[in-house]
């Protein structure tokens, strides 16, 4: 059988069973940007995703045939080389300029990031049944389940995996994994990049042993405002929307947040002005807690929460209004004192 090198397939074929809708794949390229990863064939359908395991199963967005032929790579533009004008002046004061590359400074190396704690590698479940056309979970490893004789029994002829134990790294155009020092350019070659540990396939990882007692933890809150309302983050990941708790009052709010591995955020929050509780509300997304809060009076707040610090003479900013927020959007919001004075 031979492996499809389309972009988001990878799968193997024969000959005899390559029809014309086969095959799933992206036409474009992968982008990442400051975190997300998504195809550019596709962004205005399939929303861009910050886990590379995410990135890697979104489904392709165009039917074909399977190919073995290698993608092609798309065409470096080449740098044009910086000059730098140079004076030179006689005895007799006549003055000559001339051209010369300028002297680029060698590259540095980039620095490797702080060395993060040993992960604890996920282990196969020998008494789980595979479901049909399972793929390793591993990194760096793409085999596709038969049976266990092949894959899972001890002495196979394929039960040998070679992995990436360590995520993927991304930084300043360079892909690699955690792992291993090898770094390149293209994602094609970034797929090709061969394990660098050996052990066995995860085809079902056995189920971790929950904690047997809650944690309570602390969450990241940040909040911008505009005259007539303030806007609140709590980066709350993965809080689950139907057993947790939000409540607004006029003068505070109490957050109760159920998080994943048995880990739980609870905070009363005393505001630092009336809200208008009817007109609040708030909403979970897959990474936070957004608040809306509605002030009853136009005055700016200096903080999200009253505090009997001294804060000293404190001058403000207000938000601006558009789709991305507090930055880069194009309506610039102003309080009735100062939208007078344009």
């Amino acid at each position: 059988m031979v492996r499809c090198t389309h972009r988001g397939c990878g799968q193997d074929y024969t000959p005899e069973n390559n029809g014309p809708g086969s095959c799933s794949y992206h036409p474009g390229a992968p982008v990442f940007h400051e975190g997300s990863k998504s195809w550019s064939c596709c962004s205005d359908v399939n929303k861009p995703v910050l886990d590379f395991d995410d990135f890697m199963k979104i489904l392709g967005c165009t039917k074909g045939q399977h190919t073995d032929e290698a993608p092609k790579a798309a065409p470096k533009a080449q740098p044009s080389p910086q000059v730098d004008l140079k004076m030179t002046s006689s005895k007799s004061g006549s003055e000559t300029y001339s051209s010369a590359p300028v002297n680029v400074p060698p590259t540095t190396t980039p620095r490797e990031p702080a060395p993060t704690p040993q992960p604890v590698e996920e282990e196969d479940d020998p008494a789980a049944a595979v479901p049909a056309g399972a793929t390793c979970r591993h990194n760096g490893c793409s085999i596709t389940y038969e049976n266990d004789e092949l894959h899972r029994k001890e002495g196979g002829a394929a039960a040998e995996c070679t992995y990436h134990p360590k995520a993927p790294i991304f930084h300043e155009g360079s892909k690699g994994y955690l792992c291993c020092k090898r770094r390149v350019l293209e994602f094609d070659e970034f797929l090709k990049i061969e394990g660098c540990k050996k052990g066995r396939h995860v085809f079902v990882p056995k189920k971790k042993a929950e904690p047997q007692e809650e944690e309570f933890t602390q969450c990241r809150i940040d909040h911008y405002q505009t005259p007539s309302e303030v806007h609140a983050s709590v980066f709350a990941k993965k809080a689950d929307p139907n057993t947790s708790t939000v409540k607004i009052d006029e003068e505070q709010i109490f957050l109760d947040l159920f998080l994943p591995d048995k880990k739980r955020f609870r905070k009363t929050l005393n505001l630092w002005g009336p809200v208008n509780v009817e007109e609040s509300s708030y909403k979970f997304y897959g990474t936070k807690l957004e608040l809306r809060l509605k002030k009853k009076d136009i005055r700016s707040w200096t903080l999200l929460e009253k505090s009997d610090r001294d804060l000293g003479n404190i001058s403000f900013t207000f938000g601006v209004g558009g789709r991305t927020g507090t930055i880069g959007a194009k309506e610039l919001i102003l309080d009735d004192v100062n939208r007078s004075r344009v």
